[in-house]
């Protein structure tokens, strides 16, 4: 049980015992002390003080003289601010605290609590390279299922291929027309790659044949429609669904070079999954979905044959489900994919983590599972982002604005060389543990500048700020941890000497320290309601500062007794496996020196 939590059920009890009035510990607010006022933690007493018929500052002395007599092992003083209770915490407390938890390795996770969580992130178009969009998709999506599990629950990580689909069959096309039998293998270049130059081919050759009918008198609304190369694409795709041997043969194998590289670049920014979905298996049962749901009038059928739903009553406008020649859209698949889910792991929660632009097809989703009584349709949660945004003219890119996901990784890599060489701290380094460290700074600046913003909001990413010795970045956290293991490394362990008898001896950067450190579990808490990795980024980043400023002011090797040596030892422990932990819920791993 955290502090705040002591301080409810102390709080509570004295309320019941005291003055006969019965509340959940859930309406007892308890706050940190703002810094101009003394204490560190607030009851606020404004909720009480009608149910008790005292005056605020009358009630605070007397339930504050209970805090210290009733419980003095937690409680050193108070004082009362209008209908506020400043509450100090005693010495000992913190250091009792520390003593018991700092060699714990597992601080800060909660035991199993029987709940399962399943989330679906990154979700590639096997038709181009993961991009900049994906890796804050991926980063996300994984760091949330790291959070999950450390508050208790059992995690299912997902991902959905999307395999199947007018814009797969534009890349098999181009392929078709213009490869000449060239693979990934004869060309040297990655599978992903290699398709994706082929889906930009199909860009190119549709706007000089949509150019050419516009020239020739058409409108462009007509001419984008009767282009050729778009015919034969929606041709295909008819085909596809129809399992012509050909297109399928095609497809598979133009499927295999995509997976070859996408699962290269999974290995290499950390990502991987429990279950990948393929939306050409899902799409068929999201077909089924469909006739049911026509059987069952949740959906109407056209004069043209499309398949559609009315969800004007709840605020909204029609979708449709499937097209007039009988393909499955988007939406088809993700019917289908929302059953099988479900039956398959009986989830309690199914969050979604897609980009905003997003927002309203999971809402459609989430209405149309409810009116098909789809079950667990009421938990279906879409955690949406905002999107990232590059400086103009930032790094190479391959179709339009897009940054390829391995580009923007190099680059983070060579930035991390870089600034490191700048910095001089190479020394003592081979070259193979100099190719690790750079890959630990460059993708740790990465993922901690992606997942630092709060997911809600739309980002710029720039890298040469993204790894920053002195700025909000991973590099100031990793560089903290190192700085850590080096004062450890110096010392002689275990720390485990009883240092329960200090009381009133604490500095303030060394009490500062201990509080921030023992918010970690509750920080987890918050992050896994809200969530947003950015709460431990953030949390991460100010414990580092701390460290840094405490270090700054009190000396471990040369403290003034034994016992406040060996206090500061147990806070260097703590303090590196909390950093160290905090870092890997993100992803991000923390080298032992820098």
């Amino acid at each position: 049980m955290d502090i705040t939590s002591k301080i409810k059920h102390a709080a509570k009890e004295i309320l019941q015992v005291g003055y006969q009035f019965n509340t959940e510990e859930k309406n007892i607010l308890v706050n940190e002390t703002k810094p101009e006022f003394d204490g560190d933690y607030t009851l606020v007493l404004f909720s009480f003080v009608k149910s008790l018929n005292k005056p605020p500052e009358a009630l605070g002395n007397e339930m504050g003289s209970i805090f210290i007599s009733k419980f003095p092992e937690l409680f050193s003083k108070f004082n009362v601010v209008k209908g506020f209770l400043n509450l100090t915490i005693t010495d000992a407390y913190w250091a009792n605290f520390l003593r018991e938890n700092y060699g714990r390795k597992d601080f800060g996770r909660k035991e199993k609590n029987g709940r399962k969580v399943m989330i679906e992130y990154s979700s590639p178009n096997t038709n181009k390279p993961l991009h900049l969009g994906h890796l804050r998709n991926n980063f996300l999506g994984w760091s949330i299922s790291e959070i999950y599990k450390a508050s208790g629950y059992e995690t299912v990580k997902t991902c959905i291929a999307n395999d199947r689909g007018i814009h797969i069959c534009k890349s098999m096309l181009a392929w078709q027309l213009f490869a000449k039998g060239a693979t990934p293998e004869s060309t040297g270049k990655k599978g992903d790659h290699f398709v994706g130059d082929y889906y930009v081919k199909f860009g190119d050759e549709y706007k000089k044949q949509v150019m050419a009918l516009i020239s020739g008198g058409m409108s462009k609304e007509e001419a984008e429609k009767e282009a050729p190369i778009m015919k034969d694409a929606q041709k295909m795709l008819i085909g596809w669904e129809a399992g012509q041997p050909d297109i399928i043969e095609l497809w598979k194998k133009m499927n295999s070079w995509v997976y070859a590289g996408f699962d290269e670049t999974y290995k290499r920014i950390g990502s991987d999954f429990d279950k990948i979905y393929y939306e050409s298996d899902t799409y068929l049962l999201g077909k089924k979905l469909v006739q049911f749901g026509l059987e069952k009038d949740v959906f109407y059928k056209k004069e043209d044959g499309s398949v559609w739903i009315d969800l004007a009553a709840d605020g909204l406008d029609e979708k449709i489900v499937q097209r007039k020649d009988g393909t499955a859209v988007y939406i088809t698949q993700d019917i289908g994919l929302a059953v099988q889910k479900y039956d398959e792991y009986k989830c309690d929660q199914s969050i979604y983590v897609v980009g905003d632009e997003q927002n309203h097809h999971f809402k459609v989703l989430k209405l149309i599972c409810e009116k098909l009584k789809i079950p667990s349709a009421e938990n279906i949660f879409h955690l949406s982002y905002g999107m990232v945004e590059l400086p103009t003219g930032r790094m190479k890119t391959r179709e339009g604005n897009v940054v390829d996901a391995d580009d923007i990784v190099d680059e983070m890599v060579k930035e991390a060389e870089r600034k490191t060489s700048e910095q001089g701290k190479t020394e003592g380094f081979t070259q193979e543990e100099l190719k690790d460290l750079y890959e630990i700074i460059g993708l740790g600046g990465l993922k901690f500048f992606l997942l630092r913003v709060d997911p809600k909001k739309k980002m710029l990413f720039n890298p040469e700020e993204s790894i920053d010795l002195h700025g909000f970045t991973a590099t100031f956290i990793q560089y903290a941890h190192a700085r850590i293991k080096s004062i450890l490394r110096k010392e002689e362990g275990p720390w485990s000497a009883d240092s329960s008898h200090i009381s009133g001896n604490l500095f303030p950067s060394e009490k500062r320290l201990i509080v921030d450190l023992e918010k970690y579990p509750s920080v987890i808490e918050q992050a896994c309601i809200e969530m947003s990795p950015s709460v431990i980024a953030l949390y991460a980043f100010n414990l580092a500062k701390n460290f840094n400023s405490f270090y700054a002011e009190h000396s471990i090797s040369k403290a003034e007794t034994p016992e406040k040596k060996m206090l500061r030892l147990q806070l260097a422990v703590l303090a590196s496996t909390v950093l160290k932990n905090a870092m890997a819920l993100l992803g991000i791993k923390v080298p032992e020196r820098m």
